[in-house]
This record gives structure tokens, C-alpha cells and sequence, in this order.
């Protein structure tokens, strides 16, 4: 959660404005203050928790994050301690089924002394995603989700990871094999033309039902695919969490999601104004940053492929300058031409008559080769 470890030094750093450079005057104190961030599941879907502290802007990119070493917990109001298994670099994961008619309370024992508590949670149950869908339009294609609310479940926080399928600009089914001293088909575990890639958005997306009839959320847009993207040159998925909120946690959220969208203007809400709902237990008016949550997460998966999308025209600035050798690479040279790896066959030169090629045009190895940007290995929830 990047966007809170540096939120509170940037906003004083920017807060006035102007053009001319801005030395804050920041406390020592203030440069290891606990961030805390999560939402925890409780029908067992694995959740996770993550720790850091806050850093000086100045420090430049070669600068390693420190992580809190701790002791993590969610505790009953009967005593029974739930353990968050640390998965290190400051995430640790909870995975468990849990009464949700109980209150619980997370706990951080941390290695420096200091010990940290959250306020009382009550568990909130998030109703379904009734459906998720997408529509194109004239700046490429929006996918939104249609969801409503309840008594119990107003406020929302929704949360995506995407993953894509795409193709280097000039695919190869083959390679030069050092040990026969010639090209080869490559074997479907170490295929290049077809590979996946993705990410967790970092977007923070929010929405009270209560400002529609019947709490009615329809087609609440969750991104945007602008014309001409990677990410629907094959098949594109988007797996969407939604969350419940109380009312102190979408206040939270919304403050954090107004410093991140209006960041510099002097009428952004204060760093101050962004605590949560942890405290230091030996000093409470010590500043801890962050908000965790207790409850149900609801998902749901989504596919498009490029031929629901059609025409579309992806363009990857990557491969700008990707051609195909004109030049034919015979048998003799093939080691010569293809053994450092940095050039790869591509097409065969197979004359009439003829069965095996006598020689292949090749191309440069990051224009055919879609690992460099992605893996080949499936994802085990894919479907073709």
C-alpha cells in the first residue's frame, strides 16, 4: 500500500502549491510511523495484511522499505486468537473461517516494544455482485459491475487484479538447438508466442448504495480499457473483490482516495485527517496511519476476448520498431546467425517440392519473444 506509506509526507510537501522548492520541516518522529492495511475475509478466503512505515520523500529510488517484524493477530471477544501467518516484506496472511456474529480485535506485537490494537470489529456480510459486464464505447471499453445494498451493507470498496493472454509481434514456434546444431520446434513448456501477464490495480473505488433508489448500484464503472490496448489483443480477465463498509471505514477511504486524486491542492484534506482505526496501546496519541477491515469479500471473474471487442487493434510501443530480417539464414549459418540467442528464427524458407526448409528470416528475440514481458505458464483459473 505504497499510496499511505508516502501520503502524509507529500501532502505537507505539496499542500501550498507553489512553484519554488519546499523544504519540510518534519520530525524524526514522524519517518517511522506504522502504516496499516487490509481487509480480512472471514469465510476463509485468503486475506492479506500489510505492515510498512512511512519514509522521507527525499530519499531517492535506491532506498530498501523497512518492514515491521511482529506478531499479528485477530482476537474474539472470547479469548480465541486467530494468527496471521508473515509472508514477509510486511504482508501477513489470514485464511480462516470465523463466527461472524462475534466482535474481534486485531492485534500487532511488534519487535521494537510497541504493541497496537485495532477498535472493536464487528463482521459486515457484503452481498453478491449480481453481474459484471462491459460495454465499448468511443474511447475503448468499460467494465462495470451491477450490485445492491442493504440495511447491513451501504457503503462499498471495490477492488480488482487483471490478467491477459497477448503475443509477441512476431511469434516463433522455433529454436536453434546448440546440441544438433540446427532449428527446432520448441516444446509447448517453453513456447514464446503466447504468454500472460497482470497486476493488482491500485485504484480505489467507492460507492453508497443509499444514493440510489432501493440501493440499486447499476453499472458502476469499474476501469476503463482505452482503444488500441495490450490487454485485449487475446483475452483480458478482471477478477473483482467487493467489500462492505462501515461508515468510519468509507470516510477513511474516501479522504485517502480525495489526497490521492487531488494531491497538491490546497483544499485537499490534511494528513491529519486520514487516521484510522488503529492505535498504539502504549501511547494513543501516537500517530498510526491506516485502516483494517472485518467481513465478507465477494468476487467475481470476468472474461473478454478480442472478438467480442473486434475491430481492435492493439498497439505495444515495444514492438515499434519489430521486422523480420529479409536476408534468409541457410543451415551452414545457423549457429553463427542463431546461437547467441539475441536473434531468432522465425520463418522457414521451404522451396517447392520440398519438405524440410533449407533456411529461416529471424527477427530480434524481444520481438518474439513474449517472455521477456510475461510468463507462459498458465494460470490455473484460465479459460480458453
Amino acid at each position: 500500500m505504497n499510496r499511505l506509506v508516502v501520503l502524509i509526507l507529500l501532502c505537507v510537501a505539496l499542500v501550498s502549491g507553489c512553484r519554488e522548492p519546499f523544504e519540510p520541516d518534519i520530525k524524526a518522529s514522524d519517518l517511522s510511523v506504522l502504516v496499516v492495511e487490509g481487509y480480512l475475509d472471514t469465510e476463509g478466503l485468503s486475506s492479506i495484511l500489510k505492515l510498512s512505515y512511512t519514509r522521507n520523500i527525499k530519499l531517492d529510488d535506491s532506498y530498501s522499505p523497512s518492514f515491521p517484524s511482529s506478531e499479528v493477530f485477530l482476537e474474539s471477544e472470547n479469548g480465541t486468537k486467530y494468527y496471521l501467518t508473515d509472508l514477509g516484506f510486511g504482508a501477513y496472511e489470514f485464511e480462516y473461517d470465523i463466527p461472524e456474529e462475534d466482535t474481534y480485535t486485531l492485534r500487532i506485537l511488534s519487535s521494537d516494544g510497541n504493541t497496537y490494537s485495532s477498535e472493536v470489529m464487528k463482521p459486515i456480510l457484503t452481498p453478491e455482485i449480481l453481474d459484471v459486464g462491459f460495454e465499448k464505447n468511443e474511447t475503448g471499453v468499460e467494465v462495470y459491475l451491477t450490485t445492491k445494498g442493504d440495511e447491513n451493507a451501504d457503503d462499498f470498496l471495490w477492488t480488482y487484479e487483471e490478467t491477459f493472454s497477448f503475443r509477441p509481434k512476431l511469434p516463433s514456434s522455433y529454436k536453434f538447438d546448440a546440441e544438433v546444431q540446427d532449428v527446432v520446434l520448441r516444446d509447448l513448456d517453453d513456447r514464446t508466442d503466447l504468454c500472460y501477464r497482470g497486476g493488482v490495480s491500485a485504484d480505489l473505488i467507492l460507492e453508497t448504495s443509499s444514493r440510489f433508489e432501493d440501493q440499486f448500484v447499476f453499472r458502476q464503472s469499474i476501469t476503463q480499457i482505452l482503444q488500441g490496448d495490450e490487454r485485449l489483443a487475446v483475452r483480458y480477465s478482471i477478477l473483482i473483490s467487493q467489500k462492505a463498509l462501515d461508515k468510519k471505514a468509507s470516510e477513511f477511504w474516501e479522504i485517502l482516495r480525495k489526497n490521492t486524486n487531488d494531491l497538491g491542492s490546497i483544499f485537499s484534506p490534511l494528513p491529519s485527517n486520514i487516521r484510522g482505526n488503529i492505535i498504539n496501546d502504549q501511547n494513543p496519541d501516537a500517530p498510526v496511519v491506516g485502516f483494517v477491515s472485518l467481513g465478507t469479500v465477494k468476487q467475481k471473474r470476468f472474461f473478454i476476448n478480442v472478438r467480442d471487442v473486434a475491430p481492435w487493434r492493439a498497439v505495444e510501443p515495444a514492438y515499434y520498431d519489430c521486422y523480420i530480417e529479409p536476408d534468409t539464414v541457410f543451415k551452414a549459418k545457423y549457429g553463427e546467425s542463431f546461437g547467441g540467442g539475441g536473434f531468432i528464427p522465425v520463418v522457414p524458407i521451404i522451396p517447392e517440392g520440398s519438405y524440410e526448409p533449407i533456411g529461416f528470416q529471424g527477427a530480434l528475440r524481444r520481438c518474439t519473444d513474449c517472455t521477456l514481458r510475461g510468463t507462459n505458464v498458465k494460470p490455473d483459473f484460465w479459460e480458453d
